[in-house]
């Protein structure tokens, strides 16, 4: 919603209104590349788990087991940017005041999003690439041309739910207590989608309520992107889509009327 000061200034130019981004999702990476407690964890906690799960403790298995692990920590991977990226930053700019200011100023309301959108998504591209990596060179995961770049679009498309909903627990949770609200949606989700094990191990009730978490449907779309069979791609597709259209029509409902 734009402010009385915003009212009455010109109209921005597309030039100007595209600088206006562009300065704005600048802004947002540097500041995070220069918060080495949001970065390192981020990039660095799913290379140590698919190492330790799939190199060190999984040396017994096929490699169709390091394999089936790549896509599963992959998806575990993305979900953190969106998820803490939005959601902490969203609950302590509330807090300090930030946001406020940030509305106040000439610029497109978007932009601030947009600038966490590309934030997280370019975040889910360096997790993809880093594990890519350490599965074709420790794990001896072979991968081709094909399942590289599927897998890449897959996991940098796919934080995008994730950011709907740390939008969302950001409006939600205060500044100092975000983190320990999103890690209870986090981790549990990892479990029961699962991620860290097979769904077979779980309860059957908890096994058939997999479908409701986004996790579950990223972690589909990931491995078939590593050619193993899991149906068909548009259902996960169009579940995740409707999730994050309708995770992100609260997130901002609740931004407009609690600001």
């Amino acid at each position: 919603m734009n402010t009385p000061y915003q009212s009455m200034l010109p109209a921005m130019s597309s030039r100007q209104m595209l600088g206006a981004y562009l300065q704005e999702i600048r802004a947002e990476c540097l500041r995070y590349l220069r918060y080495p407690g949001f970065v390192l964890p981020t990039l660095l906690f799913p290379a140590v788990f698919y190492l330790l799960f799939a190199v060190l403790l999984g040396h017994t298995q096929p490699i169709q087991a390091a394999r089936f692990l790549l896509g599963s920590y992959v998806t575990f991977g993305v979900m953190a940017p969106g998820l803490f990226g939005f959601g902490i930053a969203l609950a302590l700019e509330r807090d300090n005041g930030l946001l406020t200011l940030k509305r106040a100023m000439p610029m497109p309301p978007l932009a601030y999003l947009l600038g966490k959108m590309m934030m997280a998504m370019l975040t889910a591209l360096a997790i993809v690439v880093i594990l890519q990596l350490l599965a074709i060179t420790v794990a001896g995961v072979q991968l081709n041309a094909s399942q590289m770049l599927r897998l890449t679009a897959v996991a940098t498309l796919g934080t995008l739910p994730f950011c709907a909903l740390g939008l969302l627990l950001g409006t939600l949770a205060k500044g100092n207590g975000a983190a320990a609200v999103i890690n209870l949606v986090y981790l549990p989700m990892a479990v029961l989608s699962g991620l860290w094990f097979p769904l077979k191990v779980l309860p059957p009730l908890l096994r058939e309520l997999a479908v409701l978490w986004p996790s579950h449907h990223l972690n589909m779309l990931a491995q078939g992107a590593l050619d193993f069979e899991v149906g068909a791609a548009w259902p996960h597709v169009l579940w995740l889509l409707v999730f994050t259209v309708a995770i992100t029509a609260v997130a901002g409902w609740r931004l407009r009327r609690h600001g």
